[in-house]
């Protein structure tokens, strides 16, 4: 049951987004936090810097911390869950 379950295209599909939240979350939140960053000090008025602000630790903590604990949880779901998971390696 497990290896066949390895072969099958929804654990490929399950694999792809397994990886675009490992890789694509930080990615994301890091280019967020990095470009607000940067724009931060171009801007004049007090509350759209207070937006911005909010932007780049929005971005931390999206990108940063939450991706990869959700990486982590979700790597547990596919391992321990998913009927034949553990024989895939996710």
């Amino acid at each position: 049951m497990g290896e066949s379950f390895c072969q099958s295209a929804l654990a490929q599909t399950i694999f792809n987004l397994f990886q675009l939240i490992q890789f694509g979350g930080p990615l994301v939140g890091g280019v967020i936090a990095l470009g607000a960053t940067v724009a931060l000090p171009t801007i004049r008025r007090s509350d759209l810097k207070r937006e911005i602000k909010e932007l780049r630790n929005q971005g931390i903590v999206w990108g940063v911390i939450v991706a990869p604990l959700g990486t982590t949880i979700i790597q547990f779901i596919l391992n321990n869950v998913v009927a034949g998971g553990a024989n895939c390696t996710f």
